[in-house]
């Protein structure tokens, strides 16, 4: 009797239940030290409700946590979700970059986030998508985001970012979406990009120019291209296009040539936009092109043929 009954004692003791207590909290001390730095320094509200030093971090809005490492693999902090507080203010701090497991650090429309991109993120060599769109982020666009050699996913889209793409980014040879729209980009687009396979390329909406025919290749696996609304100048007429493209705007640039026949062959291609460029000859004939409509292909310089009403001189 005198067995069971401190048995019992022992099993149902405080020193006994902890190691299942502390089970339930699965957050690494490391990591919610990290998060805790981030959050001082991006000011989001210390009374955020899930953002309490007592609780497990893994619970926190915006946190992500592996289920088998307990190590935080997402920071995904958005507008979309934050409720009626400001959810952020301020530069990037440096202790994102002591997130080592980190896969996915993503800040979507946050207006106030300012400053530019801390060195600290090539600590995160397990980073395969980096997001930052929507902000004032407003710098070049750093050299040294080419050592992030597993990113699959970058977009730094409709932020301030000015200067020239630089040629690290050639160095991303996982990438499969590159996408840079909506920055105030300038100077010629390096020759390194050519190495890359992506299926999406989307450099959109900047001051972009010189060439941009070694983005091009029959071989590629690109399915979505969009140049537009640059000051882009080569010979369309050399280039070769991917065959399995379904999207691409080459519209508002300074392209010249002709159109090549190959286009033809793209039996995927649902938008092919070369309109407000300086091109001229007539429009293949065959595939989907005449299909697209006239649009597509208006102001150019010397363009004939359907679907346009112009017609080709003998």
């Amino acid at each position: 009797m005198l067995f069971f009954l401190l048995l019992s004692l022992f099993l149902f003791s405080p020193s006994f239940s902890s190691p299942t207590l502390s089970a339930t909290v699965r957050c690494n001390p490391s990591d919610k030290n990290a998060l805790l730095a981030f959050q001082k320094f991006l000011y989001i509200p210390s009374d955020l409700p899930s953002w309490d030093l007592r609780t497990d971090c893994c619970k926190w809005t915006y946190v992500h946590c592996d289920p088998l490492t307990n190590r935080v693999t997402q920071l995904v902090i958005t507008s979309i979700n934050t409720g009626q507080f400001p959810v952020a203010r301020g530069p990037i701090p440096a202790a994102v970059g002591d997130l080592p497991y980190l896969e996915t650090l993503s800040f979507n429309d946050i207006i106030n986030l300012t400053g530019s991109i801390p060195y600290s993120i090539t600590k995160l060599q397990n980073l395969k998508r980096l997001v930052i769109s929507g902000t004032t982020l407003s710098s070049s666009i750093p050299e040294f985001l080419g050592q992030l050699k597993n990113l699959e996913y970058l977009d730094l889209s409709a932020n301030e970012l000015f200067g020239s793409i630089p040629a690290s980014l050639g160095n991303l040879g996982r990438l499969v979406s590159l996408e840079l729209q909506s920055n105030k980009l300038t100077g010629k687009i390096p020759n390194s990009l050519g190495r890359l396979n992506p299926e999406a390329i989307v450099l959109s909406d900047n001051k972009l120019s010189g060439d941009a025919s070694m983005l091009f290749s029959a071989d590629g696996r690109a399915r979505w291209i969009n140049l537009s609304g640059n000051r882009l100048e080569f010979d369309l007429s050399k280039v070769m296009f991917q065959r399995n493209l379904t999207f691409l705007s080459l519209s508002y640039n300074r392209i010249g040539g002709s159109i090549p026949e190959q286009v033809t062959e793209l039996n995927l291609i649902q938008v092919f936009d070369v309109s407000y460029n300086r091109l001229c000859g007539k429009i293949p004939v065959g595939g989907r092109l005449q299909q697209l409509g006239a649009p597509p292909f208006l102001h150019n310089r010397c363009l004939c043929g359907p679907p346009l009403f112009k017609k080709c001189k003998a």
